[in-house]
């Protein structure tokens, strides 16, 4: 089984750029043709909605394909439709992986024991009841809240590995409140969020890929650069998911911290300003009798903007 740190790599190189979409589908800004052609189907009705908002996401993924090597589906929006979301979150994870994307589910979970556990089952591989086998979404990684400690992580890094899959810890968000609890100052000194990153080194230290970083990465925001290069350095075999170009205002010298000297251990996640790029931002005067056009023009942007970041 090939480690994950390894195939993130190697669907980089495929793709030129260490780009990741973010699946993110706010249900006001979905083009209303996907509501019309959902309710001649389904009526005006809950199934109607899942629905469009489905076909909406295949569409993306198929649109950015060319130009992203992991795409990474936010659950927060399809539990939001209520009954049915997850299994529109499972069929756009399904409809990923056929386009050889990677899947990095954004769940944020955190949690102990067995309900850890349960968590990660839903997430990575197969689990089994009364003979009966059980799919997961079948993400390649996932996003996860080290709040509760090492009991709230390891569960999800032991399925994870299991499944040659990875984690995504939380490290420094890109959100301007996270400052309230990860730069607190300890007594020790240095800052909350440098021993997460201590702890998320040493989790990964267990498990090294051939390319010279871990299954275990974290999520360091496109907003601090002071912060980016201070974690590449506390953190130089972990692999880092950065959230926060375009729309949060991610700034190219934070973003270019986060890979190392070689170009390599990063993967730069644009939601919106991608999947929604008709509705929001520079391409927004495409409007939604092209969002096609927009969103392709978006992820190819993003493509090549990120490939010669990597590169200086």
């Amino acid at each position: 089984m090939t480690h994950f740190a390894d195939r993130l790599q190697q669907a980089i190189q495929a793709k030129g750029a260490a780009t990741c979409a973010g699946i993110d589908p706010r249900a006001d800004w979905i083009p209303a043709e996907c509501y019309d052609r959902a309710f001649s189907q389904h009526g005006r009705t809950p199934a109607g909605v899942i629905a469009a908002v489905r076909d909406f996401c295949i569409e993306i993924l198929e649109i950015v394909a060319p130009f992203v090597p992991a795409v990474k589906p936010q659950a927060a929006f399809f539990e939001a439709l209520g009954v049915g979301g997850w299994d529109a979150f499972a069929a756009i994870c399904a409809k990923a992986r056929e386009l050889g994307l990677l899947v990095i589910a954004d769940v944020k979970r955190g949690d102990i024991g067995s309900t850890a556990e349960a968590y990660a089952q839903s997430l990575f591989g197969t689990s089994e009841v009364q003979g009966v086998k059980l799919a997961s979404c079948g993400a390649d990684a996932a996003t996860v809240n080290p709040y509760l400690g090492a009991d709230g992580v390891v569960p999800f890094i032991d399925r994870a590995r299991l499944n040659g899959a990875g984690i995504y810890v939380l490290a420094r968000t890109s959100n301007p409140g996270s400052a309230e609890f990860q730069q607190l100052e300890l007594q020790q000194g240095g800052a909350l969020v440098d021993e997460v990153a201590r702890k998320i080194d040493a989790w990964g230290s267990e498990s090294v890929g051939d390319c010279g970083y871990s299954d275990v990465g974290a999520v360091v925001g496109a907003t601090h650069v002071d912060a980016a290069r201070h974690l590449r350095r506390l953190m130089p075999r972990t692999p880092f998911l950065v959230p926060g170009w375009g729309a949060q205002g991610g700034a190219a010298d934070a973003v270019r911290a986060c890979f190392d000297d070689k170009g390599a251990g990063a993967l730069v996640n644009s939601s919106r300003g991608v999947m929604h790029a008709y509705a929001t931002g520079p391409l927004k005067d495409h409007g939604q009798t092209h969002w096609r056009e927009a969103v392709e023009k978006a992820a190819r942007q993003f493509h090549e903007e990120i490939r010669l970041l990597a590169s200086r």
